[in-house]
């Protein structure tokens, strides 16, 4: 080989050395250098090897990079020194090349597994095959490989070079691993582990008391922090602290309020869980619900909380099944854990007998639903026997919320049964007496993201049925059965249980450790950045990786629009209800109007949302309100982020609070409005079809009632329904009341004729009779 072809052989190498490889990059999990004492050794000792796992990533999220094929940086020079390559002759030596089982095993050995080998490979030969010009020294090997004067193992190294143009995250694998390690997360908060913190555990059931005394030592203290999974509990908090003398401001993902003149922050704070901040420095901190610390969405924010704050008394409230985890976690920053313990206020007792039926129900009585659907026909069912229910079920407005609970537990208000989600859970004070399961089961997501229906789970169980019996209700004692007689043993043995045991908390990829992730991999999408950050995360045992796919549906929705990675992340993480179109639709054109530098006006809102509103005439209304509320929601939380893209707040939180009203409206006419929404109620004809089943007296009783518009209470009075067909003609002149009971007779003749002769022959058999 010539000198100069070795000179630019050794030139080439140069040129596409990749200066990243030769940088090592640290994530943020990566502090050292304790101040105290030495946390991360004692971790690193009980979960964690010295040594980098060499965890095998998953190579089906490696996206291919495309690179151009006409041009070259070297020109034609690779021609000049040798000859015209033969592509018939150069396609069979690649083939040659693919096949050699070396090959394949030295290129696993540097990342490339058979499916990456493959891939890298057909764009390998289609850049060879199909390029203008090839580089110079490509050229002359494949050119002295062709005639013979090379090794076909001489391509390995120009093919790996192609491979890692196409997979740049083989470059710099480690580095990605280092980054991704979220080993030992309490080494991510050197100003927490600089202070020795006291954490005291306040575990009990629901109604126990447990709570209440945290917040006692929190309103003592010169300073505090209360962090809830609820705006409901913030909103709590934040009134009983100010209306104790002790000035709190409140802050929730969509709302700062700050009770000091100027906005000065007070010493106390209340807010939702994954707004605290871990670098204010405060006396106590209360971290409530401290068992959703493995939810599988949320848990992260409690385990940034707990292992974040900076406070010298950290309280925790939750379920006795936490106890032991919390005091591993707390091993692991050299913290001990002290157990208050309490026992219910109040006792409740699982009934020998189920409700059976909607006559059965008491004054005080809650429906538990886990559907929206059957919240809407039960609460049909109960109005149609002369009772008033209020319902409250998760997308409701805080306000709505809490307007329906006022309703119910107004002592002097007529309205005496709730029909509910578990939304109830948490976060409302209600005067139950006894809690009803019409369902035990409810759609979950698993490990894997997927949705199913599984059976509530004993915590859950314990959750609801605590809400019977409150103490600060006037119902003394509790009572929990099921709607269906079927579900009360299936109850008694759920209950029957201890709540298992918690294992792991959730941890969340964080903004700068997905930019990292960008710096090396910059052709990456920000949803396939995060797939393969927790591809490549290692955890150790007392830790998981929380779903993603919410995060992960926002970033390819908003793909396409132009946004820094920061902006593009911060969107991401907007708490929206993805089942909801027009909130998916909206948070898209937010997007697509703030990459464009034009802020979001207050008069550009109301064009969105199309405002004013209306008052909902039924239930496809109500959920459009609904949804229209959780866009305002969004605009706020976004305001807080982007404050001079979203500049009218103010404004978009006076309208919000104007629709609210108007949803409290509709839902206190929620059996109207679904009396209006139900299709058999609004077509005579249509339900005349869909009661063909029945037979005789039952038929013409149906029939009787969809014509007439009206049911028959107790008393056997007619109560008339406006928003009937028959109602609505008979009322405009249309329809006659004496044409309408001969339609009535007609009809009642016509079913019975669909169930054959039997009815016939009887009437028949009648009409001999009256002739003898």
């Amino acid at each position: 080989m010539s000198v100069n072809r070795c000179m630019y052989l050794f030139a080439g190498f140069r040129r596409h050395i990749n200066p990243r490889a030769l940088r090592i990059t640290s994530g943020r999990c990566h502090v050292s250098g304790l101040k105290k004492h030495n946390a991360g050794s004692v971790a690193c000792s009980r979960n964690v090897s010295s040594e980098s796992s060499s965890k095998s990533p998953d190579t089906s999220l490696f996206v291919p990079v495309s690179l151009k094929t006409d041009s070259s940086a070297d020109g034609g020079v690779g021609l000049e020194l040798s000859q015209p390559l033969d592509k018939s002759e150069l396609l069979k030596t690649l083939n040659r090349f693919y096949k050699r089982k070396e090959m394949q095993k030295l290129a696993a050995d540097h990342g490339l597994d058979a499916r990456l080998f493959h891939q890298a490979f057909i764009s390998f030969r289609k850049y060879a095959l199909e390029v203008t010009s090839l580089p110079a020294d490509l050229h002359i090997i494949l050119s002295d490989i062709c005639r013979g004067a090379g090794h076909i193992d001489d391509i390995y190294p120009y093919f790996m070079r192609h491979a890692k143009q196409i997979f740049p995250m083989l470059d710099c694998m480690d580095d990605l691993r280092k980054i991704s390690d979220l080993r030992v997360p309490a080494n991510w908060y050197p100003e927490a582990r600089a202070i020795q913190r006291k954490v005291i555990f306040h575990a009990g059931p629901t109604n126990s008391g447990k709570t209440y005394h945290a917040i006692q030592r929190y309103l003592a203290a010169k300073s505090g922090v209360y962090c809830g999974p609820l705006k409901l509990l913030a909103h709590e908090i934040f009134e009983k602290s100010n209306s104790a003398g002790v000035p709190c401001d409140l802050v929730t993902g969509e709302e700062r309020t700050f009770v000091g003149s100027e906005g000065r922050a007070a010493a106390h704070l209340a807010c939702t869980i994954e707004m605290c901040s871990v670098n204010s420095t405060y006396e106590v901190a209360v971290i409530d619900e401290i068992q959703m610390i493995r939810d599988p969405a949320r848990g992260w924010a409690w385990t940034r909380a707990l292992l974040g704050l900076c406070a010298e008394e950290i309280h925790v409230c939750g379920e006795p099944a936490a106890i032991e985890f919390i005091r591993e976690l707390m091993y692991t920053t050299g913290e001990e854990v002290e157990v208050c313990t309490y026992q219910r206020l109040t006792p409740f007792s699982i009934l020998n007998q189920a409700v059976e039926s909607l006559d059965n129900l008491r004054p005080g009585d809650c429906i538990v639903c886990f559907s929206k659907n059957d919240i809407y026909s039960i609460s049909r069912q109960i109005e149609t026997k002369g009772l008033e229910c209020a319902v409250i079920y998760g997308s409701l407005p805080p306000g709505t919320k809490l307007s329906q609970a006022k309703k119910f537990n107004d002592p002097d208000d007529p309205c005496k049964i709730l029909v509910a989600t578990d939304a109830i859970g948490m976060g409302l004070n209600l005067s139950i007496r006894r809690i009803i399961f019409n369902s035990l089961v409810k759609p979950n997501v698993n490990e894997k993201g997927e949705k199913q229906m599984e059976p509530i789970s004993t915590s859950q169980a314990l959750q609801i049925a605590g809400r019977a019996g409150r103490f600060s209700s006037k119902f003394k004692e509790g009572e929990v059965t099921t709607m269906h007689r079927d579900d009360l043993p299936v109850l008694k043995e759920i209950l029957s249980h201890s709540v298992e045991p918690i294992e792991a908390a959730g941890l969340h990829p964080t903004a700068e450790q997905i930019e990292m992730f960008a710096y090396h991999l910059p052709d990456a999408t920000l949803s396939n950045l995060v797939d393969i950050f927790v591809s490549l995360s290692q955890v150790d045992g007392l830790f998981f990786v929380c779903n993603i796919d919410d995060f992960k549906f926002l970033a390819d929705m908003i793909q396409h629009i132009p946004l820094n990675l920061r902006s593009r992340y911060v969107f991401c993480t907007a708490p929206i209800n993805k089942k909801q179109p027009f909130v998916c639709t909206s948070f898209l054109k937010f997007a697509r109007q703030f990459s464009r530098d034009e802020p979001l006006t207050f008069d550009w809102v109301c064009r969105h949302v199309s405002w004013p509103l209306a008052s909902p005439k039924n239930i496809k209304d109500l959920v459009h309100l609904e949804a229209v509320h959780d866009v305002l929601d969004l605009y706020l939380w976004l305001s807080y982020r982007f404050m001079d893209m979203f500049p009218d707040t103010a404004l978009v939180r006076k309208i919000q609070h104007e629709l609210d009203e108007i949803i409290q409206q509709g839902v206190r006419n929620i059996t109207r409005l679904i009396r209006a929404t139900d299709p058999a109620i609004t077509d005579p004809l249509q339900s005349q079809s869909s009661k063909r089943g029945q037979t005789g007296r039952n038929s013409r009783t149906a029939s009787s009632s969809y014509l007439t518009g009206g049911q028959r209470d107790k008393g056997g009075s007619e109560t008339r329904m406006d928003s009937s067909l028959a109602g609505r003609l008979v009322r405009d002149g249309l329809l006659t009341p004496g044409l309408l009971q001969q339609l009535q007779r007609e009809w009642s003749k016509d079913q019975n004729m669909l169930h054959g002769e039997p009815l016939s022959n009887n009437s028949k058999a009648i009409s001999r009779k009256k002739k003898k």
